[in-house]
């Protein structure tokens, strides 16, 4: 069995597990192949694997009772599947499968369990928590105070943070999944984008031509989940450091 060594995964989450934390996680991991379409959390069934994304793009996705669907946010390479069982839930309604293959580190529900006694692991994977629920409030305002082409640009940037290089592997259909509309909708404004010089789109693949252009497009419905996540999961948190007032022991922090 291959060792995985903390300095070499790509998993963002992953790289700011405790030393020992991850060590003991280590043990569990599986590398696993995530081609397209491949299922991550099936609706209303158990959680019964985490699987922490090394590469390539899932889609958490919201259906409706009369089967509509919306997909509501991506997870890449800063985050992990089936992260409900952080809050206890065994099981979801929203499904999770990938839209862009890649591969991923896997463990059992059982075996990632125990490893959320770790008071760090836990603070770190509930400040995750937050940031995706963060992404789903902005998902939410962009859907009811943005234009088109700027929720559009919102959520090709979104892409663009967890995949390598500027080519998406995005094709119409999954595009009008992700912003609630008819493919002929989204065609329009996918030109919208590439007449401003953002993007050049072809089947199946939109190429980012212009990031700080679509950062402009965007507006203000593109960064705020995104600063959080910086402050939250890549910054470390300030030492806690023990002081003496008038012989009684005190905390501060730095």
């Amino acid at each position: 069995m291959t060792m995985i060594v903390q300095s070499q995964v790509k998993n963002r989450l992953l790289r700011r597990f405790p030393e020992d934390a991850f060590e003991l996680l280590a043990r569990c991991l599986e590398p696993v192949d995530l081609p397209v379409k491949h299922s991550l959390v099936v609706a209303r069934k158990p959680i019964e694997h985490v699987c922490f994304l090394e590469s390539g793009l899932a889609s958490m996705v919201a259906e409706s009772a009369d089967g509509k669907s919306v997909e509501i946010r991506h997870i890449g390479r800063e985050g992990i599947s089936g992260y409900p069982v952080v809050l206890g839930v065994d099981q979801t309604p929203d499904k999770t499968f990938m839209q862009v293959s890649g591969y991923g580190l896997q463990l059992a529900t059982e075996e990632f369990a125990p490893i959320l006694d770790h008071s760090e692991v836990l603070q770190l994977m509930l400040r995750y928590v937050h940031t995706c629920e963060l992404q789903l409030a902005h998902s939410a305002l962009a859907a009811a105070k943005f234009n088109m082409h700027q929720r559009l640009a919102r959520w090709l940037l979104m892409c663009h943070d967890r995949i390598d290089g500027n080519d998406l592997a995005l094709t119409h259909e999954f595009l009008a999944l992700m912003l609630g509309v008819r493919r002929a909708g989204v065609t329009d404004e996918l030109h919208i984008l590439e007449g401003m010089h953002a993007i050049r789109s072809t089947r199946g693949n939109v190429r980012i031509l212009d990031r700080d252009m679509l950062i402009e497009i965007a507006g203000g419905c593109y960064g705020v989940p995104e600063q959080e996540y910086e402050r939250l999961i890549e910054t470390p948190p300030p030492p806690v450091l023990p002081v003496h007032l008038n012989g009684n022991r005190h905390h501060h922090t730095l």
